[in-house]
């Protein structure tokens, strides 16, 4: 009785083993290369609205008192223009920056030829520590409620503008889709230096940290989170 070929067995069973190393290989570059895509149009996108918004704004930055981060939030540092203690109304110097401020920064969105990567248009409000009873016995959750009436007074503002109001129907649902107005509480209050106080573990500038920003957020934010998620 003739005896099985073992060898031939063992041959076979490597050569199907390369095969699959050889999917498994080119599977994992394809990937690296989609991530890679990934990467590049994410930073490609960032750079150039912030390139953008600098260019757009910078004969006004200083005047304003304003900061354009990499990030691509919109800050606003004097101290004293925005927010009163423990108030939500816009103070009179604040609102004429924003008369001027608004209606540009939306047009450069809503004329932008990267408009499609714009996922978001955050505004953000921010308060100091200051606990508030009136409005909520636990502090944070009393600044979370202040910080979201700050965000939603700018919204408001900006709405009963006439130029807000002269956009077409397809531009003011445009930025309905983009808005989005977050109340931070004190989470990301800053200290004298603009930095944020959780990281720097100086104490609490209040009236610097009684603020709205402006942040930007791409598709692109998205997808790269999915990706570091999956790595």
């Amino acid at each position: 009785m003739a005896k099985p070929n073992v060898w031939m067995s063992v041959s076979d069973l490597m050569t199907g083993l390369m095969v699959i190393f050889l999917f498994i290989t080119v599977s994992y570059m394809s990937q690296i290369r989609r991530s890679q895509q990934v990467l590049v149009d994410y930073v490609d996108t960032k750079q150039k609205l912030h390139d953008t918004l600098v260019a757009s704004f910078s004969k006004d930055t200083a005047k304003w008192q304003m900061q354009i981060g990499k990030d691509l939030s919109m800050k606003f540092t004097n101290a004293n223009v925005q927010f009163e203690s423990g108030k939500s109304e816009l103070q009179p110097d604040f609102k004429n920056i924003l008369n001027t401020f608004l209606p540009r920064y939306f047009d450069i969105l809503l004329n932008s030829p990267l408009q499609d990567k714009i996922q978001e248009i955050r505004i953000e409000g921010h308060t100091d520590d200051v606990p508030y009873p009136t409005l909520d016995k636990d502090p944070y959750i009393a600044n979370i409620i202040l910080s979201q009436q700050r965000a939603l007074a700018v919204v408001k503002y900006f709405r009963q503008m006439p130029a807000y109001k002269a956009y077409t129907p397809e531009q003011k649902k445009q930025l309905e889709y983009w808005f989005t107005a977050n109340g931070l509480s004190y989470g990301k209050a800053l200290d004298s230096n603009g930095e944020y106080t959780q990281k720097s573990g100086n104490r609490i500038d209040k009236g610097r940290s009684r603020r709205v920003e402006f942040r930007i957020i791409t598709t692109g934010d998205e997808v790269l989170e999915d990706f570091v998620e999956h790595l």
